[in-house]
C-alpha cells in the first residue's frame, strides 16, 4: 500500500506541475491575442495553441479530481490499474493502452 501511496503522491506532484505549465502557457498566450502582432504568431495557429493549452488545463483538472476521487490510475474501461510508465508519459490518461487502441 505504502508503494501504492508513494506513486498517487509523485503523479499528483507531476500533474500539479503540468497544471501550472498550461496554465502559464494558456496565460501567455492569451496575452499574445492582444498584441498588434500577435507575439509574433499567425492567428491561426495561436487559436490552435490556445486550445491544446485549455485542454491541457481541462484533462490535468479531471485527472486531479480522479485523484481526490481515488480513482487516479485505474482504466475508465476495464478498470485494471493503468501502468506507472504509462501515467508518467500521460499524466491524464484515463484509458489503458489496449483499451486506449480499441477506442
Amino acid at each position: 500500500m505504502t508503494h501504492a501511496l508513494n506513486r498517487t503522491d509523485t503523479l499528483r506532484e507531476l500533474l500539479d506541475r503540468q497544471f501550472g505549465e498550461y496554465t502559464d502557457q494558456l496565460t501567455e498566450l492569451t496575452l499574445h491575442t492582444r498584441q498588434p502582432d500577435y507575439g509574433g504568431h499567425d492567428p491561426d495557429t495561436l487559436r490552435r495553441l490556445i486550445e491544446t493549452a485549455r485542454q491541457g488545463v481541462a484533462d490535468t483538472a479531471q485527472a486531479l479530481k480522479r485523484v481526490s476521487e481515488g480513482t487516479y490510475g485505474v482504466c475508465e474501461r476495464c478498470g485494471q490499474d493503468i501502468p506507472t510508465a504509462r501515467l508518467e508519459i500521460l499524466p491524464s490518461a484515463r484509458f489503458c493502452v489496449p483499451c486506449q487502441q480499441r477506442r
